[in-house]
């Protein structure tokens, strides 16, 4: 009688499984940008998006007839996408420029070239980065997940500054992560010299990315241009390789984790949804406003961060 209970417990739990795996897959899949705007006439950047959300972002982009360039720093995979994206969207305005955001002259030649060929930008996207590497440097000698995912947009959006004002309405987006809820600006040790820890490291970056967004709100404020920041969830993708164990789980919970369409969704949403065109300075997920941790709502470490960068990079802002 106990093993028959047994057997009929399991069938149950599978039965009641298998009837419920779409409506647990939706709610993992999370928001989806319902916006059909489209974006005739407007140019989009986005960094990193020959593959994972930031092709799907420069996919959906296109397909609503914006002029799409992708920056990356691989030509051949950028070309790729490109042509993929071309060929299922009928539109011949996706372009790739190469741009290496772990070196500060890549992405000022980068900029010079833009500012050369482009006379609008209207929306930029600050999707590329990386994720719990082994511990390197940029060519500049910043700490790679540093230099890359804060220091290298931070620039590239200094240097972009000017035209996206001039072509406002504008919106910046800046890809960060629920990491940010575990990352802390060590001022004392900002490139990890002392000791460093991929995982700690990746969510300072991430940190870093909502304190910019912050604090450049406050200074784009009655510019038209507006600038968030988007958690776009647990998503597959490349960001996981220098992991072993991250791939690992990613395989094993893949039920749970977004594809890459769906990671995209936040991204999309921020760029073109009309209900934000005044909106800025704020934190998205799943096409809705999220939580951002308090070391997140920091005024004076935003302005702090903002200062030390500048300072790193030798720049000065308007």
């Amino acid at each position: 009688m106990l093993i028959l209970m047994t057997f009929g417990s399991i069938a149950i739990v599978v039965v009641l499984s298998v009837a419920l795996a779409p409506y647990i897959r939706r709610y993992f899949a999370g928001g989806v940008c319902k916006s059909a705007a489209r974006l005739d006439g407007k140019t989009a950047l986005i960094t990193g998006a020959n593959t994972g959300i930031g092709k799907e972002t420069a996919r959906d982009l296109a397909r609503r007839g914006a002029r799409v360039i992708i920056a990356c720093r691989d030509l051949s995979k950028g070309e790729a996408a490109a042509s993929q994206i071309r060929a299922e969207t009928g539109s011949e305005q996706v372009l790739v420029r190469r741009l290496d955001l772990a070196d500060t002259r890549s992405i000022k030649q980068f900029a010079e070239d833009f500012l050369k060929e482009e006379n609008r930008l209207h929306i930029l996207i600050n999707n590329a980065g990386v994720m719990m590497c082994p511990y390197s440097h940029t060519v500049d000698g910043f700490e790679m997940q540093f230099g890359v995912n804060h220091l290298g947009h931070f620039l590239l959006t200094h240097l972009l500054l000017d035209l996206l004002k001039q072509s406002a309405p504008a919106r910046i987006i800046n890809v960060s992560s629920l990491g940010h809820n575990f990352g802390r600006i060590k001022f004392d040790d900002l490139q990890s010299e002392r000791s460093y820890e991929g995982g700690l490291a990746y969510c300072q970056s991430k940190l870093a990315n909502v304190l910019f967004t912050r604090e450049l709100a406050k200074r784009l404020a009655g510019t038209r241009v507006t600038v968030n920041s988007v958690h776009p969830g647990t998503v597959k993708s490349e960001l996981v390789r220098h992991s072993s164990l991250m791939a690992l789980s990613w395989r094993i919970f893949s039920f749970f984790i977004k594809n890459p369409w769906e990671g995209a969704q936040t991204n999309i949403y921020c760029a073109v949804a009309e209900e934000l065109e005044n909106v800025s300075g704020k934190h998205f997920s799943d096409c809705s406003p999220a939580f951002v941790a308090p070391q997140g709502r920091n005024e004076e470490t935003a302005k702090r961060l903002w200062d030390v960068s500048s300072t790193l990079l030798g720049v000065q802002w308007d």
